[in-house]
């Protein structure tokens, strides 16, 4: 029964008797409970189920993410995540401190920064091996981006593959050992009394931060509710993201922003949403069709990422080529499909 919660004795021990029990609504990868224990406590049961997984890799993703959520539990002051209770690995379930979500603000988006940052920040060299290294964009990834200018009829500058190619040995993560939560979008963030909170950690990995500080400028790239965030909300973000690092590990967030923005742009798995990922070009797609994932389509997420990229690259020293393509590509989706509509802005969160 799926409102069943699978506790063992050895829960029963750690946690209580379930007494009260709510089926949540959850990925086909998980089953999620709230649970009220016999002592009235309220706590959430996951489960990682093989359901729809095409890679049968849950006892793996189970793995992760309760190594992801100890790592965030490391967190001084405010914590940035639920509290690990309990776990039995044989049933891939992982019993969670229950948070109460204030729900819809308008204002979300500075204290989404701040615990972005605390959260990044908690690792370190020591911790290289707790988690996967971030995976990112690679040399197929280039040649389909290029591949799509070809299709769309866009002279590339002889200076782009080059440019390309540095941009991945750039987005290497090696050396870069970030607590980084791998799916970062509204509504995997809670806000509670304490701040935001982060849940779902079955992509945790260890990189470089600005990977999801790009999230701002880039549109939410592994998110169905893309949004587009500019001028002073964009300012203030980033520069709270970045005073947070550096007041807890005295040192400026290291890397460059538009290498982590161009890495999104050219990956087009980052078009669709996660079942569909690893399966096709997505970028090979877009002349042909146009996929729509949530609020908006494959085209107009990639027109806002095209747009970003050309902008911050303007006098780029390692992608002013990169940056040229961008705009002409942008240019051309708009000159054969002008309704594209631009992404929707963050005044209010679109998802409750």
């Amino acid at each position: 029964m799926l409102n069943h919660v699978p506790f063992d004795a050895a829960l029963l021990s750690a946690v209580g008797t379930p007494e009260h029990t709510r089926l949540l609504d959850s990925s086909p990868r998980s089953r999620v409970w709230r649970v009220r224990l016999a002592d009235g406590r309220l706590v959430v049961v996951k489960q990682v189920t093989a359901d729809g997984d095409v890679s049968a890799d849950a006892d793996t993703r189970f793995a992760r993410e309760v190594a992801g959520l100890r790592l965030a539990g490391r967190a001084s002051g405010p914590a940035v995540a639920p509290m690990v209770l309990a776990t039995d690995p044989s049933s891939r379930v992982m019993v969670l401190e229950h948070l109460d979500d204030l729900g819809k603000t308008d204002d979300w988006m500075p204290g989404y920064a701040e615990s972005l940052a605390r959260l990044h920040a908690l690792t370190g060299p020591a911790d290289a091996g707790a988690l996967p290294a971030w995976s990112g964009p690679d040399a197929t990834d280039a040649e389909s981006f290029l591949a799509l200018a070809a299709a769309l009829d866009v002279p590339v500058h002889p200076a782009v593959p080059g440019e390309l190619a540095g941009l991945l040995e750039r987005l290497d993560p090696s050396g870069h050992h970030a607590l980084l939560h791998g799916d970062p979008c509204p509504g995997n963030d809670l806000r509670t009394t304490d701040g935001v909170r982060f849940v779902d950690f079955e992509r945790a990995s260890l990189g470089n931060g600005l990977i999801e500080l790009a999230y701002f400028r880039i549109g939410f790239p592994t998110c169905w509710c893309a949004v587009s965030v500019t001028a002073a909300p964009l300012t203030e973000v980033e520069d709270i993201y970045r005073s947070t690092w550096r007041g807890l590990t005295g040192t400026d967030v290291p890397g460059d922003l538009a290498d982590a923005c161009a890495g999104w742009l050219i990956q087009g798995d980052a078009l669709v949403e996660r079942a569909h990922r690893g399966t096709v070009d997505q970028l090979a797609r877009v002349p042909s069709e146009d996929f729509a994932w949530g609020n908006v389509s494959a085209r107009e997420r990639l027109v806002h990422r095209l747009g970003v990229v050309a902008e911050m690259t303007r006098d780029h020293d390692h992608l002013h080529a990169v940056g040229r393509l961008s705009s002409a590509l942008a240019d051309r989706l708009l000159e054969r499909w002008p309704k594209l509509r631009p992404l929707p802005t963050p005044d209010a969160r679109p998802w409750y």
